[in-house]
């Protein structure tokens, strides 16, 4: 079961043009909402999902199968638009310290701050639930979500070359980055 103080979290955070975004955890009722978003999706950007966004069972999964000791989603609102999703992924035994981030945002609220936002959140989520290490994927391509993700503290640790393959077979190089929660200190 999701921890209260997780589950009952709500932010409303602004963006620089001063739009009003809900961030809050995934519920069932997103179903059509997430639906909604994801039919809007290129089929260049659908691409890099690791499921089938355009079949509605996957996420009528996501929405009502949800394990939140496997994954916390999250979901950005705009009125009632979902504009936005975020997972942060858990993993179990000796890598259970260990979270992964994943993010998604619809074509018109990117370049506008509601990624950086919605990491932030999932970092103090992540710290609320004790884990001590972030993991992030991001397409070396991606050279903007690399620099944001670095600014917000992930460190590249290696670049995993051809690790990623497109559908027509063309491979791209994927940088794995991670953010320390709980800085080592060298006791004397």
């Amino acid at each position: 079961m999701l921890p209260e103080q997780i589950k009952n979290h709500r932010e409303v955070v602004t963006l620089k043009d001063g739009t009003y975004v809900l961030l809050r955890a995934l519920l069932p009722e997103d179903e059509e909402r997430l639906l909604e978003m994801f039919s809007t999706v290129s089929e260049e950007d659908a691409f890099y999902f690791r499921h089938n966004i355009r079949d509605p069972e996957v996420v009528r999964g996501w929405c009502h199968d949800i394990d939140y000791n496997k994954v916390l989603p999250m979901i950005a609102l705009v009125k009632d638009r979902a504009v936005g999703s975020a997972t942060l992924h858990f993993y179990e035994g000796p890598r259970r310290h260990i979270g992964e981030i994943r993010i998604f945002l619809a074509k018109d609220y990117r370049k506008r701050g509601l990624g950086v936002k919605m990491t932030r959140s999932l970092i103090e989520m992540a710290r609320k639930l004790g884990l001590s290490i972030l993991v992030a994927e991001v397409v070396t391509d991606m050279t903007k979500v690399v620099k944001a993700f670095e600014q917000l503290g992930f460190k590249t640790q290696c670049v995993l070359q051809d690790h990623f393959m497109l559908p027509d077979g063309d491979t791209c190089d994927v940088a794995f980055m991670t953010m320390n929660l709980r800085p080592k200190v060298d006791e004397f």
